[in-house]
């Protein structure tokens, strides 16, 4: 099989289209013939050992693992002895573990525990934009932000991967959402729910005075004290994404102090939690219709390198997918 590999850290430059042996399942895996994938901020940061400290897990020299790519959607091509769930020629889309990836090939072995069937009303493209990115978002509002109906809720980031689905679940929360972004975005910002949009090349949105119960930061770009400044006194704020590591040190640090001293709270997210009951709440908001994940562009397996180095601009609108059969 066709399979995307790397075998030195670098620019999408190192990525290879390669033939490899195509995997077997184990018992408690299945093989799925992937149809679509998608690339995230990890692919990168593990394919550039950017930050240095990614070294410390993938070889200090050269990458360890080879593969990338979390986020599969396909048919099911064959079945462990133990899995029960899936028989062949299922539909299904589900993630790797970063420890594993390859999903950025023709065939993948998943998880039973981390695959689902993919829900009719949307395509395979669709499907695979979902897993690390929904989850991210899911897991921020529901888990750590402890989100209600009623309040008041801030997405920084929300024309981004995370962002917008983040907007997307607010709303199904039964939320006011704000949604902040760049003036080419704030249109989609508002289609896909948002309550009201801050344009952030023109407006500040730590100094409009507003104040809000929930922020989930996707970008990680503000400090401690501008994101306490706009919480509400009991606030939560989320940060899921960091510019920098002085930037990710200083959240720690400076959200550690303000959640021991005050009432609010200011965290990272940390790592999300790919559980088959987090697949299946997304699963239900998509077929209800409450999410439909958003695709900036479609790029074929051989242009992986291309897909990867388009996310690394920053400037994607939803998730950027790899068509692969």
């Amino acid at each position: 099989m066709k399979a995307i590999r790397y075998t030195v850290y670098g620019s999408p430059d190192v990525l290879q289209l390669q033939e490899v042996a195509k995997p077997t399942p184990q018992a408690n895996e299945i093989l799925v013939k992937v149809v679509a994938a998608s690339v995230n901020p990890l692919d990168w940061h593990l394919m550039r050992a950017d930050p240095f400290i990614a070294r410390m897990g993938n070889g200090w020299l050269k990458p360890k693992n080879n593969n990338l790519g979390a986020d599969v959607a396909g048919r099911v091509e064959a079945v462990g002895t133990n899995v029960t769930q899936f028989k062949v020629g299922d539909a299904v889309f589900g993630l790797s573990p970063m420890n594993v990836l390859g999903g950025l090939a023709e065939y993948v072995c998943l998880k039973e525990s981390l695959t689902i069937h993919k829900p009719a009303n949307i395509t395979f493209e669709q499907a695979a934009a979902v897993p690390v990115a929904a989850i991210t978002a899911y897991e921020g509002l529901r888990t750590s932000g402890q989100i209600k109906s009623g309040q008041k809720v801030l997405i920084n980031g929300a024309s981004g991967g995370v962002g917008s689905f983040a907007v997307q679940m607010a709303k199904a929360f039964n939320t006011h959402v704000t949604g902040v972004c760049s003036t080419r975005n704030v249109e989609l910002v508002r289609s896909i729910g948002a309550d009201e949009v801050i344009d952030y090349t023109k407006q500040d949105f730590t100094r409009t005075g507003q104040k809000y119960d929930l922020i989930y930061d996707a970008v990680g770009n503000r400090s401690a004290g501008d994101l306490r400044r706009v919480l509400t006194p009991a606030g939560k704020c989320v940060v899921a994404g960091f510019t920098s590591l002085g930037k990710l040190f200083q959240i720690v640090v400076m959200g550690l102090i303000i959640s021991k001293t005050t009432s609010q709270k200011i965290g990272l997210l940390g790592t999300a939690n790919a559980s088959l009951e987090n697949l299946k709440s997304i699963k239900e908001l998509l077929e209800m219709g409450q999410v439909v994940p958003v695709i900036d562009r479609s790029y074929p397996l051989n242009q992986t390198a291309e897909a990867i180095r388009y996310l690394e601009t920053g400037r994607a609108r939803g998730k950027v997918v790899v068509t692969v059969s």
